[in-house]
């Protein structure tokens, strides 16, 4: 579909749900016409304002894209929490409307309307509000210890630090990537993964907002896969420029490492959908693999999407660490996730692979955060004694 059509669709669905919340919410409002002018002039605004914000990277120059895009993205995340409300408080209404259909005059509708009106404006203004104050702090350390089957005694104990899905763009500049680092560095793992969606932008736009990568440092490296934003974003550029940065890309590569004398296998593929921009860039875990050692056990897959663990957990890797879904951000995402990916979040298995899904280290959309928050996530390798005493 050509990129102008496609907006096009968006802005049109846009203007019908700013319609549906106006006649539902907006005539049981108290106040009379003053209060519903200053609704009716609040959802034009919003309305005209959540496009451009969506659109805020496109314009070249920072000191007009930034405001356009903190402006616009803060109203669609009011705006998305406000048509859910709406939605659940015609639920409501519905159902007391069938209690006064049996027992007539029980409940006063019109008083009803009136209060659960001003009830979702305010409710969609907190959490709004909360959502904002979670996305925009840094991230949490998570703590995860993964059991591995004949995990080597050497590697036991060995510690990845992954991060995912910062989206470094018009609402997360250099000072929110700084921070992120500054607790990563300061775990000391043993290795470093990053697992795609950095940015939302070009190298020209966002490199000295991505340069604290750059300070990244791990006993055994840094490694990086491409997301889905990279491609959307030039990923052949930005593949050269994390490599300028000193981060190693895996491009359905591998890495053999050696630690304390144990060796593993760290393995990276392209995002699930790279094929779609770049043919080239076809993920492909068996590829990732090629010519890697048979002896070595411990196979660790970075992988953006998660729906990549049939074919990872095919190709013989022990562990798949992947993010993309953020969790869901907010509330009623989370419960979508699930028809696009295998998981939503936190430690699962996919046949004898277990797989991580990371809730994100930054956000995307609207500075907002709702049950999943962000995380800087350490996963520690134990060995898995009830399995090999079995």
């Amino acid at each position: 579909m050509p990129r102008r059509s496609l907006i096009f669709r968006i802005i049109c669905i846009g203007i019908l749900l700013h319609l549906y919340v106006g006649l539902r919410l907006i005539p049981d409002l108290p106040g009379g016409s003053f209060s519903h002018g200053l609704a009716v002039a609040w959802l034009a605004f919003s309305c005209a304002l959540i496009p451009v914000g969506m659109l805020a990277r496109s314009i070249e120059q920072q000191r007009l894209s930034a405001p356009f895009a903190w402006i616009g993205l803060l109203a669609m995340g009011f705006f998305s929490s406000l048509l859910i409300l709406t939605a659940l408080r015609d639920l409501v209404l519905l159902a007391l409307g069938a209690v006064n259909l049996v027992w007539p005059h029980t409940l006063d509708l019109a008083s009803w309307r009136s209060r659960s009106a001003t009830l979702v404006l305010g409710l969609a203004g907190l959490v709004t509000a909360l959502g904002f104050v979670n996305a925009r702090r840094r991230a949490r350390v998570v703590d995860v210890k993964v059991p591995i089957a004949h995990l080597p005694p050497a590697l036991n104990g060995f510690t990845l630090v992954q991060i995912s899905d910062i989206h470094v763009g018009p609402t997360i500049k250099r000072g929110y990537v700084d921070a992120i680092v500054t607790a990563v560095n300061a775990l000391q793992p043993d290795l470093i993964a990053i697992t795609g969606d950095v940015i939302d932008g070009s190298v020209p736009q966002l490199a000295r907002h991505t340069a604290p990568l750059g300070r990244l440092h791990a006993r055994h490296g840094v490694y990086l896969v491409t997301g889905n934003h990279e491609y959307y974003s030039g990923a052949n550029a930005w593949i050269a420029e994390f490599r300028r940065l000193g981060l190693t890309v895996l491009l359905n590569q591998h890495v053999v490492i050696t630690h304390d004398g144990a060796q593993a296998i760290i393995a990276g593929v392209n995002d699930y959908s790279a094929g779609r921009f770049d043919p080239a860039h076809q993920s492909d875990p068996v590829a990732a693999l090629a010519h890697a050692p048979q002896d070595i056990t411990l196979k660790i897959l970075l992988a953006h999407q998660p729906r990549s663990a049939a074919a990872a957990a095919k190709a013989g890797f022990t562990l798949q660490l992947s993010g993309h879904t953020h969790g869901g951000q907010f509330f009623p995402w989370n419960y979508f996730v699930r028809l696009q990916q295998p998981f939503t979040a936190g430690l699962a298995r996919w046949d004898a692979l277990w797989v991580y899904t990371s809730r994100g280290t930054g956000y995307w959309g609207p500075p907002k955060r709702l049950g999943a928050p962000s995380e800087i996530t350490r996963i520690t390798l134990v060995l898995d004694s009830a399995h090999d005493a079995a």
